[in-house]
């Protein structure tokens, strides 16, 4: 695939998600999806130039001479203005092909507008960024109320959450204690060519990345793809064997697969999603964890009449839905999909699963709440108010590992050279006397 077709694939994508697709499904849309080198630079150029849409919209309203109707050919010019600013590519390469993209995005006659508008560019770099660091929007790359809430929230840390959100992921894994140790997981890709590192108790940091199914160990089983902050999650739940355990919005199944890695127990994974349900099969399957004490059901976390037969649970996993406001750097859709009264509605939503789910928690039981999200109103504020509601709902403190950002119970993302690079987890443990 020549650079022409992926810059108009990836703009056909990132126009598609501005007007209120998911990235995975725009792509999908595209019909670029097939692996292989192709798919991985539509991937690079979509990912990118969402991550950093607010400076390039930016860029692109700066760069006209009047406001450009057409929403696919803004987004090819923010494609190609990505590539200029941060993708190892000749400038004269990324601008005439992008020159002759436009044609087939737009029409022929956009090719001189197009041209024109990367050659200025090209020309007042320097003066063009440093009036886009005096607009919120085009500084930080979040929606204008995205960064009012967090830099409200985080007055210390906003900054530095609001600069994480834009970075790139590291690819992080944590091996299955169940079928290797990460020692050995370690020389295997050593010896594969493959570079990585140990970080935290389990995790592995890929780097450069890598398809996930080309790594040796991936189809016995011997490791996830998992965030380093994610993986935090398991742990501080403290299933013990023998344990009655609840996971009640499991799926893809990362943190059900790590607590079963780490204790013998008897285990229920809810969701309310058939189809996603299908994910947490395949995940026990491939870590051969799938076994008569693991049960996969269906139902909504927030009407256990529907599913509970009535035996109270010793651990409670309530990784409920969020804004994922925390992971925009692996999902940076959601920036530009999500609007503020989502923050609200989520919050509700939370509210009314920790209310339905205690009474299924055991006395002496425990339940870990846990976000994705780095918004008060969805962690703190919503804990807070329903453990003031509860006698019998006791909140106790967290520990992290050492190295792990955070305040109270929230990981804060982190920069690229962070650490510990994590994404934005949010998790309280309540205990039930």
């Amino acid at each position: 695939m020549t650079m022409q077709a992926s810059q108009r694939l990836a703009a056909l994508a990132v126009a598609r998600v501005l007007a209120g697709a998911t990235l995975p499904a725009a792509l999908a849309a595209t019909g670029a999806d097939a692996p292989g080198p192709a798919r991985a630079l539509v991937h690079e150029l979509a990912y990118g130039t969402l991550r950093h849409w607010g400076t390039l919209a930016f860029l692109v309203r700066a760069l006209a001479d009047k406001r450009i109707p057409d929403a696919r050919l803004r987004a090819l010019v923010a494609v190609a203005l990505y590539q200029l600013g941060h993708a190892h590519q000749p400038p004269f390469a990324v601008v005439d092909q992008a020159v002759h993209a436009a044609a087939s995005v737009a029409r022929p006659a956009a090719r001189g507008l197009v041209n024109a508008m990367l050659r200025r560019y090209l020309r007042e770099r320097d003066a063009l960024h440093a009036k886009a660091r005096a607009d919120p929007v085009a500084r930080w790359s979040h929606p204008r109320w995205w960064i009012d809430r967090v830099l409200a929230d985080w007055p210390d840390q906003g900054a530095t959450i609001l600069e994480a959100g834009n970075t790139r992921p590291p690819q992080s894994l944590r091996c299955n204690a169940r079928a290797t140790s990460r020692d050995a997981l370690l020389a295997r890709f050593a010896a594969a060519g493959v570079a990585a590192r140990a970080e935290g108790a389990a995790g592995l940091v890929v780097e450069p990345p890598r398809p996930v199914t080309e790594l040796p160990g991936y189809d016995e089983g011997a490791f996830s793809v998992q965030d380093l902050g994610a993986q935090l999650a398991a742990p501080l739940l403290r299933a013990g064997d023998g344990m009655r355990v609840l996971d009640a919005c499991a799926a893809p199944g990362g943190k059900l697969t790590h607590v079963l890695e780490l204790a013998s127990v008897e285990a229920l994974a809810l969701d309310s999603d058939a189809t996603r349900l299908d994910r947490v099969r395949e995940n026990l399957a491939r870590l051969r964890l799938a076994s008569p004490a693991v049960r996969v059901a269906q139902g909504d976390a927030a009407r256990p009449r529907d599913w509970w037969d009535g035996a109270p649970f010793d651990r409670v996993l309530a990784d409920v839905p969020c804004t994922a406001s925390g992971i925009v750097r692996r999902h940076p859709d959601g920036k530009w999909i999500r609007r503020e009264a989502d923050v609200a509605a989520f919050a509700a939503r939370q509210r009314a699963i920790l209310e339905a789910l205690w009474p299924v928690v055991k006395p002496g039981g425990e339940l870990l709440y846990v976000t994705c999200s780095v918004f008060r109103a969805e962690n703190d504020a919503v804990v807070d108010a329903f453990a003031a509601s509860r006698a019998d709902a006791l909140r106790e403190p967290i520990t992290f590992a050492e190295g792990a950002a955070h305040s109270g119970g929230q990981l804060l993302p982190s920069r690229e050279a962070g650490g510990h690079n994590q994404d934005g987890f949010f998790f309280a443990r309540l205990r039930k006397p």
